[in-house]
This record gives C-alpha cells, sequence and structure tokens, in this order.
C-alpha cells in the first residue's frame, strides 16, 4: 500500500488525469485460469490505459485491432533487457562450437592488422628497422590480434605494457623518459573475465586521451591466467597510462557503466540471427532424411493392430522387418497381391531461398558480406564481388580508425624509447592499404597517372621542381616513385635552375656568331659590288633584304629544341 500511495503522489505531481490514475490501480494481471473472454477484456483494458499514459498521436484501428497498444500479434512482440554480453560460459561455447562466431570474432582483426602500418616520419632506415625488430621480438601484432579478438567476443579486453625494471611502479604513470633502451618486453592480454577490473575513479583530466574512463586497473591473480609475472604478485593496482584497452561495440552511458566501461560483444548483436540460421541448418539436414517416404499399403492393417494377438503383431512385425532387408539388400520388395506399395518424393524448392536470407540477416549484424563471412561466390549477372569487397575494407578501415589506432598511438612512443632511446620529434604513422593489386594493375596505375603530369611538364606549365613532388605524393598509391624524397627534389630543381642559365649563355653566343658572320657576308656583297661596276653606275632598285630575319627565326627554333631537352 505504501508503494502504490508513493506512485500516486507521484503521478499527481505529474499532472495526469486523476481518473488515468485510478483506471492504473485498477488494472489486473492475466492469469492462467482466466477464460478467453476475461483475458480479452483484461488485454484491452490494459492497451487503452498504455495508450492513454504513454501516447497521444499514434495510430490505431480499434475495429482491426491494428497499431499501438492493440491486442495483435505485432504488439505482443518484447525486446527484454538480456545483457549478454555477461554470459562468459555462453560466448565460450559458441566460439569453440561454431564456426560462424568464430569467423565474426577473429576476421577483422586479422584483416586490421594484416598489412600493419608505414612509420612515414623523416627517420634513418636503420632506425625505423630497430623499430620493426622491437615489434617483430616482441610479438606485438599477436598480442594485438588477441586484444582485438576478445574485445569482440567478450566486449572488453586490455593490454599491459610490459616495461622491464618496473614492477614496483605498475600504480604510477609511465613517463616515457623512465623507459630505458631494451626495456619494452611486450603485452599481457586480458579479457574482461581473467582477473582485469576497472576502478571505480575516473580520469578527470580533459588533456587525457582516456579522459572518463578508469583510471586505475585491478588485475586479480587468483582470476586470471597462469602466468609467472602475474601469479608472483597476486592483486596489484596498473595505472591507465599502462593499460592498452580493447572494447566491443560501443553502448550508451549507463549501459557502459552496467558493463563496467567495456562494450557490447559483437555476438550478443547477431546471437537472434545465428539461431535462426542454425535451426535452419538443422531442420534442412533433417529433412534430407525423409526425401523418400516409402508407403507400404495393407488390407485389414488397423484391425490387425487393434484386435489381433500379441503373437500376430509380432508375426507382422517380422515380416516387415524382412520385406525391408530383402528391399535394403537386394532392391526387391515382396509383398501379397493385395497389397500396395508406393514412394513419395519430397522437393526442396524455395528453401534455399529461405536459407539465403538467414545468411544475409546474420552478415548484415555482423557488418561483413556474405561473400567474406561465408566463402561463397557472388551471385547475379556480371556480379564479381568488387562492391562488397569495397564496402568491406571501408569498414575494415573505419574499425581500424575507432579502436586500433588510439592503441597504437599510445603503444608507438613506448616502443620508439625502447628501441631508439628517444621518440622522434616528427613522429608520424599511418595504416598500409588493406586491398593489394597485382603488379600489372599497379603498373597500369603508375602509366595512367604519370601521363597527365608529363603532358603539362612537356607543354612548360609546371617546373621540374613540382612534377617531381607530383611524383613523390604517387607513391603510396602506385608503390612506385619511392626513393623520390624531398633532398632529391631539391638538387634536381638546382641543377636545372643551372642548366637554364649555361642555355641562355648558349643562346647569347649563338646569336652574336650569327650576326657577325651576316655582318661580314654583306661587306663583302657591297665590295665585290662596287669592284664589278667601275663605269658610270645605274640605279639599282631597293630590296627588302629578310635573311637576317631568317637567321633569327633559325636561333629561335634552336632554342625551343634546347629546352625541350
Amino acid at each position: 500500500m505504501a508503494t502504490r500511495k508513493n506512485t500516486r503522489n507521484k503521478i499527481n505531481k505529474d499532472g495526469l488525469d486523476p481518473q488515468l490514475i485510478k483506471d492504473i490501480e485498477e488494472l489486473e494481471a492475466i492469469k492462467v485460469t482466466d477464460s478467453a473472454k476475461a483475458i480479452s477484456e483484461k488485454l484491452e483494458k490494459q492497451a487503452s490505459v498504455i495508450q492513454r499514459l504513454y501516447t497521444t498521436d499514434a495510430f490505431m484501428n480499434k475495429m482491426a485491432r491494428t497499431g499501438f497498444g492493440q491486442p495483435n500479434l505485432a504488439e505482443g512482440a518484447e525486446y527484454p533487457m538480456t545483457r549478454l554480453s555477461r554470459n562468459y560460459v555462453l560466448f565460450n561455447s559458441m566460439y569453440r562450437g561454431s564456426w560462424i562466431v568464430r569467423k565474426i570474432v577473429d576476421t577483422f582483426p586479422a584483416d586490421m592488422l594484416k598489412n600493419w602500418i608505414t612509420i612515414s616520419s623523416s627517420i634513418e632506415p636503420e632506425a625505423i628497422r630497430r623499430i620493426e625488430k622491437t615489434i617483430r621480438y616482441t610479438k606485438v601484432k599477436e598480442k594485438l590480434k588477441q586484444g582485438l579478438q576478445w574485445g569482440r567476443l567478450y566486449g572488453g579486453a586490455a593490454a599491459l605494457i610490459l616495461i622491464d625494471g618496473q614492477d614496483d611502479q605498475l600504480d604510477q604513470p609511465l613517463e616515457l623518459d623512465n623507459i630505458v633502451p631494451d626495456s619494452f618486453k611486450g603485452l599481457l592480454v586480458f579479457d574482461r573475465w581473467s582477473g582485469i577490473v576497472p576502478g571505480s575513479e575516473l580520469i578527470t583530466d580533459i588533456s587525457d586521451p582516456d579522459f572518463g574512463l578508469p583510471k586505475y586497473y585491478t588485475i586479480n591473480a587468483s582470476n586470471t591466467q597462469s602466468n609467472a609475472f602475474v601469479q608472483e604478485r597476486n592483486n596489484f593496482k596498473v595505472h591507465h597510462s599502462r593499460i592498452l584497452r580493447f572494447t566491443g561495440r560501443e553502448l550508451p552511458y549507463w549501459e557502459k557503466i552496467q558493463e563496467m566501461y567495456w562494450g557490447e560483444s559483437e555476438i550478443e548483436i547477431a546471437y537472434e540471427e545465428i539461431k535462426k540460421r542454425d535451426n535452419t541448418s538443422a531442420n534442412l539436414a533433417t529433412m534430407i532424411f525423409l526425401a523418400n517416404i516409402r508407403v507400404l499399403k495393407m488390407n485389414d492393417l488397423g484391425q490387425l493392430l487393434g484386435s489381433a494377438s500379441k503373437q500376430a503383431q509380432e508375426n507382422l512385425y517380422n515380416v516387415l522387418s524382412a520385406q525391408d532387408h530383402l528391399m535394403s539388400n537386394m532392391g526387391i520388395y515382396v509383398m501379397d497381391k493385395e497389397d500396395d506399395f508406393a514412394i513419395h518424393n519430397y522437393t526442396f524448392s524455395g528453401l534455399d531461398d529461405l536459407y539465403q536470407s538467414f545468411m544475409l540477416d546474420i552478415a548484415g549484424a555482423c557488418e561483413m558480406p556474405v561473400t567474406k563471412l561465408f566463402g561463397r561466390e557472388p551471385s547475379g549477372w556480371n556480379s564479381t564481388g568488387e562492391s562488397d569487397l569495397v564496402q568491406y575494407y571501408d569498414t575494415v578501415s573505419e574499425k581500424q580508425e575507432a579502436y586500433l589506432m588510439p592503441v597504437i598511438d599510445k603503444l608507438l612512443p613506448v616502443i620508439c624509447m625502447s628501441a631508439l632511446g628517444a621518440v622522434p620529434d616528427n613522429l608520424e604513422w599511418e595504416f598500409n592499404p588493406l586491398r593489394q593489386i597485382s603488379e600489372k594493375d599497379r603498373a597500369d596505375l603508375a602509366q595512367s597517372m604519370i601521363q597527365p603530369v608529363l603532358e603539362v611538364y612537356n607543354a612548360g606549365l609546371i617546373t621540374k621542381e613540382i612534377a617531381l613532388k607530383e611524383l613523390k605524393a604517387q607513391s603510396e598509391a602506385t608503390g612506385m616513385w619511392t626513393s623520390i624524397d624531398d633532398e632529391f627534389i631539391k638538387r634536381m630543381s638546382e641543377e636545372s635552375e643551372k642548366e637554364e642559365e649555361v642555355y641562355s649563355d648558349e643562346e647569347q653566343k649563338l646569336l652574336e656568331s650569327q650576326m657577325e658572320g651576316d655582318n661580314i657576308n654583306n661587306q663583302e656583297e657591297d665590295e665585290s659590288a662596287s669592284a664589278g661596276h667601275s663605269g658610270p653606275q645605274e640605279d639599282i632598285p631597293e630590296t627588302n633584304d629578310d635573311s637576317q630575319y631568317e637567321v633569327i627565326d633559325s636561333i629561335y627554333n634552336s632554342l625551343q629544341k634546347l629546352n625541350k631537352k
């Protein structure tokens, strides 16, 4: 009664109709012993109260019993809060026994790490090799893959950064300056049920990338894996700067708190669809045994089974067993002339489409195309599966940005300190392309991309420096021109300027020599003309000599050829 009174006071404060409050209090629960009429009346009354309580603008047709709050099959559907991500035993069993579950969990982590990363900073090749050696020696890629897998399976996982010589400083922030060379020893991965528990104290520093997440984690050796590093310390607290987090699907704030700041398992999202597919597959397998049903018709069989003696029934059973034995071994069937035998065949038309629909539902739930999840060839006219792969790789890239990039951003400086003794000032990295093209396609791509650059360069619209920068930018897509760096571009630009100066000198000398030769020729022609006419000279009509302009034209053409070279 006290609870009802408190509820009534709360409802009155909300300003609801007193009659509605009264109707809510008079609602009766449906009992198993109720008649069909009583159940119908109670459902109608509940639907009326719910409609008045929750909404006033939804569609409803009382005569057809359709719409919001009406007693029909559609309105009987519910979405209960299950929180399956907490069912550790169920997900273990599904991961071990279902190849579809294993494919959902393992495929994305494998593809996210398949082509790894490229350090794009201006670091010496020897330094990059040392970083890669540390990554390979400590099996970083393998541990990151485990973290991503358990994060997708259980909704959460974590990895402890192992630094040699700092065993007694795990509850302190990880300072990069305190990491000595060769002290990084790898990662120790825990799933959310294997002994690592987030603390209640949260990070309040808004400049911290982990702002709003737990500040400390407690590792319980009694529940964790049998590892000497853990077993020697029993329970210990770890600062968040030494932890790499791997979570499942993101959840709303209150649900995230319910999951102790982890995420939702990928299997929980696809759980119902997986059950539908598995049930369908099992039923289809059972129907195979019923593809051919053999029917034997016998006179007075019902009377014989109902009123005959036990001995007669045993004799009938022996006869049928002998007939079945003869048919199975010799391919003949012996029966009385009054009896009849027939075989009914079952057709499976339409079942494939039904099975395909369940496969599509699973693929949609786990964000993976059917061709990738089930290994099927693309169907349809002229279908190559190209669009499916493009969509899938876009999804993988999105997950790399959301789940893997923060982890590598946190881990890579630690590896650099251990491998190099310092973190490069311009440390930058990027994911390698997910899709690998063939050598022929790569060459065709490089040819098609370089052709426009050559055309505008030969036309004199861009300089050699700009052309080389364009080739360098194309190296990421084509995999070619990787040896072109900023120093090479600068050197080639300086050489190009020197060549232009040389061409200018040659141009000047060529022009002077041509002009001098023309003057000498003109003087000789004048002298010979005056010597050949000792008598009175006749007036010679003036002519326009264009030989000088022809020489200039030839010089200009030669300069054009030099520029093209």
